[in-house]
């Protein structure tokens, strides 16, 4: 404890945690970040705080935990479960528990709780002065708060304050004032929610574990299907296509098809910008008529968020789509419809036995080699079966290339392998894979090939 010349330390500080699982923590840092990435972002802005706490070496130490304990946590802290249904249930809790740790002690114990979304907070903010004050509340810039703390134990100081509003602080002071209580305000901060906090913050602590690991990540390629699903929720993400020279390109309108998720489906023709995901949510004129031509069962390649497999399950034509992006596959079965986080070569259901295998929005690209994707087609089909293969409206294009994605907070892919292909060069590696062409369309802008296996 810093404080003295008279004034009045903090004697316990309450750390609220949650540990830092994937899918758990930090979910409005997704999809800009994965979920085990945000998970670690968690984790940590947790250390970094209890790095500020052991600085201040309060005469106690508590973890309000919540979820399966980790190794790291400090052996001379006191581990409380948190307990209750609302965030203010559990803060209620909570300071309802760690007074009571000291009995019949003297209840005049200065006690302040911080959460673990302000890990640039240091020990000296924690250094707070209590004399003359029952309370102390630390705003946050989003109207909610940062750190409550209390002297003496006072029932019902937090329950039924409603949490995580533009106005949570505000009710909060309101509520410690109505109960008598003279409340000192802290400095305001700014706490983690979404990812322009999180860049804010890893830029006014660079060196801490939060602003290292936020940087690495940022600086580092991701895995594609992340930017994918930032795109889903509504992101800006664009392709860019290698040039051939060492660099890559943002696409126009009317370059060739590449998709806008290495892994999932997109529209055909690429647009500077953001990708607009909505199209991928929808059936189109030329999507009907996709389905039309589709002999059950259906395997979807690349499905995205599933508006094939939905309309051909509607029709009651078996259907099954799938997809390396976990949000794709996530959005597919809310419609009520079937799909699988795979990958094309790996072992899917019902090998050798598909009616129709679906490679639209380009997916015949997947990979780079078409070739071979033709022949892992053959092989999910039964004999006598069709490939429908949507491919660049320019029919003499034949690309192999590689596209990264580059999306929100500086964020950017690895490199995936990629190929663009017109009718004229899928109908000459359709016949080496052992398929025919049967039929070519176009509608609403977009080329089809339908082939058959040839035999």
């Amino acid at each position: 404890m810093r404080s003295s010349g008279g004034s009045v330390a903090t004697d316990t500080v309450i750390v609220l945690a949650k540990s830092p699982q994937p899918g758990r923590v930090k979910t409005r840092l997704q999809p800009t970040f994965s979920g085990a990435e945000a998970a670690a972002l968690a984790a940590a802005a947790l250390r970094d705080t209890l790095d500020a706490v052991a600085d201040l070496a309060p005469r106690r130490t508590v973890v309000a935990w919540d979820g399966p304990l980790v190794g790291w946590l400090p052996r001379d802290a006191v581990v409380v479960p948190q307990r209750g249904a609302g965030l203010d249930e559990r803060l209620e809790h909570v300071f309802a528990d760690v007074f009571a740790l000291d009995g019949d002690q003297p209840r005049d114990r200065p006690t302040l709780l911080i959460g673990m979304d302000t890990p640039q907070v240091t020990a000296a903010d924690l250094d707070v002065d209590w004399n003359g004050h029952d309370a102390v509340l630390g705003p946050a810039h989003d109207g909610g708060y940062w750190a409550v703390g209390f002297r003496r134990h006072v029932r019902g100081a937090i329950l039924g304050v409603p949490m995580s509003t533009a106005r949570t602080g505000d009710v909060q002071a309101a509520r410690l004032r109505t109960l008598g209580l003279t409340v000192g305000v802290l400095p305001a901060f700014l706490d983690i929610d979404g990812p322009d906090d999180a860049a804010a913050v890893a830029e006014l602590v660079p060196v801490s574990r939060f602003g290292r690991l936020y940087r690495r990540l940022v600086d580092s390629p991701c895995s594609p299907t992340t930017l994918f699903d930032a795109a889903l929720a509504g992101a800006a993400v664009e392709v860019r296509v290698d040039t051939g020279g060492g660099g890559t390109h943002p696409s126009s309108r009317g370059d060739p098809g590449v998709p806008g998720g290495p892994t999932s489906s997109s529209r055909a023709v690429m647009r500077p910008g953001p990708l607009d995901a909505s199209a991928w949510m929808r059936l189109s004129e030329a999507d009907e008529v996709v389905v039309s031509r589709c002999e059950g069962p259906v395997l979807d390649i690349g499905c995205g968020p599933g508006r094939f497999v939905e309309a051909l399950s509607s029709r009651g034509i078996p259907a099954l789509g799938v997809d390396l992006s976990r949000t794709a596959v996530d959005h597919t079965r809310g419609r009520g419809a079937s799909a699988l986080v795979r990958d094309v070569h790996d072992r899917l259901p019902a090998e050798g036995r598909w009616g129709t295998v679906l490679l639209a929005d380009g997916n015949i690209g997947i990979g780079g080699d078409p070739l071979a994707l033709l022949r892992r087609c053959r092989d999910l089909l039964r004999p006598g079966a069709v490939a429908l293969v949507e491919t660049s409206t320019d029919a003499r294009h034949d690309l192999r290339t590689s596209i990264t994605l580059h999306g929100p907070s500086g964020r950017r892919s690895h490199a995936v392998p990629w190929a663009v292909v017109g009718a004229h060069a899928l109908v000459e590696l359709a016949a080496r894979a052992g398929f025919v062409a049967v039929e070519d369309w176009r509608v609403g802008g977009r080329s089809f090939v339908m082939l058959r296996q040839a035999g």
